[in-house]
């Protein structure tokens, strides 16, 4: 009994039950799933703009609605109202209903010595967590921020090249003769340029941006893919399954992605995790550089070139190296469950 309930379980719910008895893997991927779901709540958990400003029986929302005029509470202050101040006069005022919620961590990872109350080179503390950088500006904040901008350039960027892979990929492996000749001398050209002056150079004569630096590294970065996909999609056009399918009637395009690429899944789940830890290395060395995200965008590798610069500042150097080497250590733990939940000597009914 146990063996015919143990046939009929799905072979994605027993990859994923070995994926889960690889304790390193899971808690990682949960970790990250975690953080990264919270990342996108920032503008509410970590910044300088109030959550709810209640004046004169008003109420105002302006994380959400954005810039307000400080005199609109009755502050003499050039521009945008200032909130932390406005919290402790409103709280200073006694028999007043005015009041100001903040989030849970009042600053922003925009905010520099400008902005009343900040200073330059301030060492950890309960107030600035991390400390301040060169500019005034809160590290933890940048930090958080920078973590939301590097996951989701390397996500977005290779689920594309992904897209771009399996499509051109899949095509030259089943279609192979001229097709695939001309597909794979056109790949050698291009494959030949010396990228990484391409994108410096792109990037110092446009203005980098986050789609822009996605769109660059698009161009160079679809090749791996195309060749495990052609590789994966030429073994398979010769089994059994596509021959049937072909003899019923259906189309090449129902063949390749209804029938082959669901069986070719195995290189393209394996390598995710470590193409996430490429994008995330690239928009790293990319902004170290000073070619990659304009400040001041809350970038790792832009706190990276700044902390080396002022190398005795400890937490300048220990914030940004200590999260990359976290976020990236998760992501290979990933990649080494799902190698393991995907190993086809486990399922070798599968191959």
């Amino acid at each position: 009994m146990h063996h015919q309930d143990l046939m009929n379980e799905s072979i994605l719910k027993r990859r994923w039950k070995k994926f889960k008895t690889l304790k390193r893997g899971y808690y990682s991927l949960v970790t990250l799933t975690v953080l990264y779901a919270l990342s996108f709540l920032l503008p509410i958990l970590i910044n300088n703009r109030a959550l709810i400003v209640k004046y004169d029986g008003s109420l105002f929302f302006p994380v959400f609605s954005g810039y307000i005029s400080g005199k609109e509470f009755g502050q003499d202050v050039p521009g945008e109202a200032k909130y932390r101040k406005l919290k402790d006069q409103f709280s200073g005022q006694t028999g007043s209903s005015n009041w100001v919620l903040m989030p849970p961590y009042p600053y922003s990872p925009y905010e520099d010595i400008t902005t009343e109350g900040n200073k330059m080179y301030e060492p950890p503390s309960r107030k600035h967590w991390l400390g301040t950088d060169n500019t005034g500006r809160d590290v933890f904040a940048r930090l958080c921020y920078a973590f939301n901008i590097s996951i989701s350039f390397a996500l977005i960027l290779t689920l594309i090249n992904y897209v771009i892979g399996v499509l051109i990929g899949g095509a030259m492996g089943y279609f192979g003769g001229k097709f695939d000749l001309i597909f794979q001398r056109l790949i050698e050209i291009w494959s030949s340029l010396p990228m990484l002056f391409v994108i410096i150079i792109l990037s110092s004569i446009l203005k980098p941006s986050f789609l822009l630096l996605i769109g660059i590294y698009t161009l160079v970065n679809w090749i791996s893919m195309t060749y495990l996909m052609r590789a994966e999609f030429y073994r398979e056009k010769s089994r059994a399954y596509v021959a049937a399918a072909l003899s019923m009637g259906q189309s090449n395009f129902k063949v390749m992605f209804k029938h082959i690429l669901p069986n070719s899944l195995v290189p393209i789940i394996t390598y995710f995790p470590f193409a996430v830890v490429a994008g995330i290395t690239a928009l790293v060395g990319l902004d170290y550089l000073g070619f990659g995200l304009s400040p001041p965008t809350p970038s790792w590798g832009q706190m990276l070139d700044v902390g080396l610069q002022n190398i005795r500042k400890w937490w300048m150097v220990f914030a940004p190296v200590t999260a990359q080497f976290l976020t990236l250590l998760c992501i290979v733990f990933i990649g080494e469950g799902v190698r393991e939940a995907f190993d086809p000597k486990v399922y070798s009914r599968l191959r």
